[in-house]
């Protein structure tokens, strides 16, 4: 990975509290803060870290669906795949999607505010994609966990 052990701490702490200052991040890392301010941008020149954000609470903004779609394509020729996969960049809605092995082709992780503008999504934005063969919608009861840190060792 080419990363140490504080490499690794900087992370821990980012992941916990991305809006930490640089010289609370120094001090526990134990760090000169330029030395600290110095890292992190190498570890955001190199990937690893892609991007700082504040998590918003969706409920909060009236989004209280939660919805996991499953979708399988009828043909997989190149050209159809990249236009659905094209097609779902494009949705709001869509906050994750994933090319999956198994039954289904791709898995979405969607927030919709209620039940009606679910119907549309799904009649109005996924239905009419070329292509779409099979969507299955589970809407989630609860959030039992959800994280954004990685289990960095």
């Amino acid at each position: 990975m080419g990363l140490d052990e504080i490499d690794l701490q900087v992370l821990r702490e980012l992941q916990t509290d991305g809006r930490i200052s640089n010289v609370e991040l120094a001090r526990r890392v134990n760090l000169s803060p330029p030395a600290t301010h110095a890292r992190i941008r190498r570890l955001q020149q190199q990937g690893y870290i892609k991007a700082a954000v504040a998590i918003v609470d969706r409920e909060k903004l009236g989004f209280d669906l939660l919805c996991f779609i499953q979708i399988s394509l009828q043909m997989h020729q190149l050209e159809q795949v990249e236009r659905f996969r094209q097609a779902v960049r494009q949705m709001p809605e869509v906050l994750e999607c994933y090319h999956l092995t198994g039954e289904y082709d791709y898995l979405l992780k969607v927030v919709i505010r209620n039940r009606q503008d679910l119907e549309r999504f799904v009649v109005g934005n996924l239905t009419p994609l070329p292509g779409v063969a099979r969507i299955h919608t589970s809407v989630v009861f609860s959030e039992i966990k959800s994280a954004t840190a990685l289990p960095i060792g």
